[in-house]
């Protein structure tokens, strides 16, 4: 990762040292909208349809207190400003607050600091219709901002709407675990289907179709990772369930976690000393490096499953799923070590692109070699649904969709390497032979 791109992040991450927002001035009451209704009745009625029915628009928020009063008509539809979570913190400065200290603030910063983002199309990234889609929501840099704006002709600069979509800004939409499906499902992060086939899930449906009573116990995302509507939205393992400090008094685990941090590219795998990826991992906050910060927010989830939970359930349910993980990390430690034995015997080359000879596991789909794809979505796909599936409570995705192909990646892995490894030797053999033929003819 270079200097430039480093510096870029860290920038990215000082925005969250501004002001607070709760010190922003609140916008005037009863703003009139009456000349941005004619119009956009007829060119988007649903737009309006959702601000009448907002409560904006019954506490005389009006389009101006968002979008500026720059543009009169069609001709001049780009001077109509984005809307920003500093607007929203006009009103909102506590839940902005909350928000600019969580992880979702630092969804933009964390995407791009994927060392091969810039290779994807750019629908995919700030065209947001890929990975950038989900990431807009966090905050972006004056310079960013601009840049997304001419791309996607003034959009994605929000963040708020991610959640609370507009117009309706509806706190009701925000508070049911649909709102976080779009974003929380798929390849590497499921917590959507996990959810909901969860029993946790299972019952918030039965309860909205009035099949048990409307005061059963139900949980959403929202009762555990947003209690008391907090939008600061974190874990205690992270995104990535790689955590510091180090595991007392088990070995095992110690060195397999340090394998996994090496090919997150943190540790340098020379030295085993953080290298500048690890600085910008901290300023993302994607992992807990601190035994205070695990502990903080493992309390906050403990508050969560001990409203319908014994404490003494609650906390064997969370020390199994704290197990999966040392005992997942070490087949993915394996695995890792697996490919990593290729750079070392040199059957594989070191990339040009690489900082080391050592696989990297946020290369991703860009992964230079076979076997590395497979180590890619390893780590990905399937170590993530089984350490996220047991945190949800979803026994198949911890099984079929987590451990059983895991293991099934790790014989594949040793079967490419020895593979790699034959192909190699069957060429250093030919080679070999081919050469005394090529040699010229010694003169008499």
């Amino acid at each position: 990762m270079t200097a430039t791109r480093l510096a870029a992040i860290a920038a990215a991450f000082t925005l969250l040292a501004a002001v607070p927002a709760s010190a922003a001035p609140k916008p005037k009451k009863g703003a009139k909208a009456d000349a941005c209704v004619t119009c956009h009745e007829q060119s988007s009625p649903h737009v309006v349809a959702d601000w009448r029915a907002s409560k904006h628009s019954g506490m005389g928020v009006g389009c101006a207190d968002c979008h500026g009063a720059d543009h009169k008509g069609k001709d001049d539809a780009r001077r109509a400003a984005m809307p920003t979570p500093s607007t929203c913190a006009q009103c909102h400065g506590d839940q902005v607050a909350q928000f600019n200290k969580g992880k979702h603030a630092l969804a933009w910063a964390a995407v791009k600091a994927m060392p091969t983002f810039h290779y994807q199309a750019l629908a995919v990234r700030e065209g947001l219709k890929g990975c950038g889609g989900c990431h807009k929501l966090g905050n972006k840099s004056e310079t960013e901002a601009k840049e997304l704006r001419e791309v996607t002709g003034g959009y994605g600069v929000a963040g708020c709407d991610a959640c609370h979509t507009r117009h309706l800004f509806s706190k009701a939409e925000a508070r049911q675990p649909e709102a976080c499906k779009t974003c929380h499902m798929g390849f590497d992060h499921p917590q959507w289907e996990m959810y909901s086939g969860s029993k946790h899930g299972v019952r918030n449906e039965l309860k909205r179709t009035g099949t048990i009573s409307k005061d059963a116990a139900a949980p959403t995302c929202q009762s555990c990772h947003m209690q008391e509507g907090n939008h600061e939205v974190r874990t205690p393992w992270g995104f990535l369930a790689v955590r510091l400090p180090m595991p007392e008094g088990d070995a095992q685990w110690t060195a397999d976690r340090s394998t996994i941090l090496t090919a997150l590219g943190v540790l340098d795998p020379t030295t085993g000393k953080p290298t500048a990826r690890y600085e910008v991992v901290k300023g993302a906050q994607i992992a807990r490096l601190t035994q205070e910060e695990f502990d903080e927010e493992r309390a906050k989830l403990m508050k969560a499953c001990t409203q319908c939970h014994s404490s003494g359930f609650a906390k064997e349910q969370l020390k199994q799923a704290d197990g999966l993980i040392r005992d997942i990390d070490h087949l993915m430690a394996e695995a890792i070590r697996e490919v990593a034995g290729l750079y070392q015997d040199g059957t594989l080359a070191k990339p040009t692109s690489y900082s080391f000879a050592f696989p990297d596991l946020l290369t991703f789909h860009d992964a230079p070699t076979p076997v590395e794809q497979k180590l890619f979505v390893m780590f990905l796909e399937h170590r993530m649904r089984a350490f996220q599936g047991a945190f949800h409570a979803n026994p198949d995705y911890v099984t079929w969709y987590g451990w059983s192909e895991l293991r099934r990646d790790l014989t594949e892995i040793k079967q490419l390497a020895e593979d790699l490894r034959r192909a190699k030797r069957v060429d250093a053999k030919l080679e070999a032979m081919a050469a005394p033929a090529a040699a010229p003819a010694k003169k008499r």
